[in-house]
């Protein structure tokens, strides 16, 4: 499959190195600065060209005709979907671009039916949406969704006080009664899938799989005080796009106050046209002294959403030592995930990171779109583990075979079936029939098609 990547900043540097490495894609970068794409040229196996991307010469000598997915991935919408025109003309089977404006978001149908883009990935609605769905449950750290929202992967640290805590997933299921899936464990710099017998302990980060439904009956279990936990007031720093369409949702949702603190006066007056139920107050979010006369303190929610990672990571820093109940941190470079985390920060979106899984995913997808190919990726525990969302197509011989009777490969896990609008926790004596939505969890990288998880 050849795959050429337009725009190589941190998104598209980071889509050449992950597609590079499987020897099934062929990968071409296309980028104006000649630096950029002797680098990307040395490290990785790809093919460099320096050029403009809407050039009809570059693009010719990248050679539409043979490419199957061409992802357009600078820093200008305009740039991405022109370029995403002239590729799908010259012959481009797929087309992706990454956009940010919402304008061209709400025009997703005419882009696919009548421009011919395949999709269009906006990181900063993306992001917002990720924000709030972890608000709704402040316990998790992350939550992320499959099968349309309707089942929830969840990840949690566990605590000294939490009835998780030194119990076996035998003991859990007797004692909660509540059809919930434990599916992944960290535990110091182990990962691995858990059996029954596994016992979990204070510290451990947990990945969990339930409907929504299970999902708060869970909350409410391992809290007496669920109901006092949610989050009814949100602070956020930064007014950018993610805090735009963060605040939109949240206004939906009914949080009772939220409160935007943002630097430029410009882009204030912008917010409070469009916010009317959001209180916008212009100031510099990073001065203590202003934070406390915001009254940071009354605040369920603290968000770091400004343009520069350091400042998200120590205003995080900041508002955990004052004791706010639930600290989120957004973070743009890839480089820095890990390093914030190392500080103690868990609850951490990268619209740049949500870019690039979110294309990744649709490549892989494509790569066997007549099998019972992936449908949703999400990579957990620093990316050692990967969560895919596959439908089962057509009649295989696994299908209607009891789960315990078939082989599968090591590290490997299915966490979740989805049959029309039953959810069902797997059992030994489950199985799996054609239609399904099937949520698998493995420490194998670069599945593409629900048969490679059999021995």
């Amino acid at each position: 499959m050849k795959i050429v990547i337009v725009g190589c900043g941190k998104v598209g540097s980071s889509l050449a190195e992950n597609l590079s490495c499987d020897k099934q894609y062929d990968v071409t970068i296309i980028d104006l600065r000649e630096s950029i794409t002797r680098s990307l040229e040395n490290y990785y196996d790809v093919i460099a060209i320096t050029g403009n991307c809407l050039s009809v010469d570059v693009l010719d000598e990248a050679n539409m005709s043979d490419t199957t997915i061409f992802i357009a991935t600078t820093d200008s919408d305009e740039v991405n979907i022109l370029s995403c025109l002239i590729a799908r003309k010259k012959g481009a089977k797929h087309c992706v671009s990454r956009v940010r404006s919402t304008d061209y978001s709400k025009q997703l149908v005419f882009m696919r039916e009548d421009l011919g883009i395949s999709m269009m990935v906006n990181p900063d609605l993306t992001a917002a949406s990720d924000i709030s769905r972890i608000l709704r449950y402040p316990r998790a750290i992350k939550i992320e969704s499959f099968s349309r929202g309707r089942v929830d992967l969840i990840e949690l640290r566990i605590t000294e006080d939490n009835i998780l805590a030194n119990r076996t997933l035998i003991e859990l299921s007797k004692k909660l009664k509540i059809d919930i899936l434990i599916c992944a464990v960290q535990r110091g710099d182990d990962v691995f899938i858990p059996n029954g017998n596994t016992m979990i302990l204070p510290d451990d980060r947990i990945h969990l799989t339930a409907s929504h439904t299970e999902i708060v009956k869970f909350f409410r279990a391992i809290s007496d005080v669920y109901r006092s936990k949610s989050i009814k007031s949100v602070l956020i720093i930064g007014g950018g796009r993610v805090a735009y369409h963060l605040a939109l949702q949240l206004v939906r949702q009914g949080t009772n106050r939220i409160k935007i603190i943002e630097v430029n006066e410009e882009r204030c007056k912008v917010l409070s046209e469009k916010l009317k139920k959001v209180e916008i107050s212009c100031g510099d979010g990073t001065d203590q002294r202003i934070l406390e006369e915001e009254g940071i303190d009354s605040f369920d929610a603290f968000l770091a959403l400004t343009g520069i990672d350091e400042e998200n990571i120590i205003l995080s820093l900041y508002a955990k030592k004052r004791g706010i109940k639930k600290v989120i941190t957004k973070i743009n470079r890839l480089s820095l995930l890990d390093i914030a985390e190392s500080f103690g920060l868990e609850s951490i979106v990268s619209p740049k990171a949500i870019t690039v899984n979110t294309i990744l995913q649709y490549v892989r997808a494509r790569k066997n779109s007549n099998g019972s190919g992936i449908i949703t990726l999400y990579r957990l525990l620093s990316e050692r583990l990967e969560a895919l969302e596959f439908v089962i197509k057509k009649n295989e011989s696994y299908v209607g075979v009891p789960l315990k009777d078939l082989k599968f490969r090591n590290n490997i896990i299915i966490a979740s079936i989805l049959r029309g609008n039953q959810h069902i926790v797997p059992k030994g004596d489950d199985f799996l029939m054609i239609n399904d939505s099937v949520v698998v969890i493995t420490a194998h990288k670069g599945m593409n098609d629900i048969n490679e998880i059999f021995g």
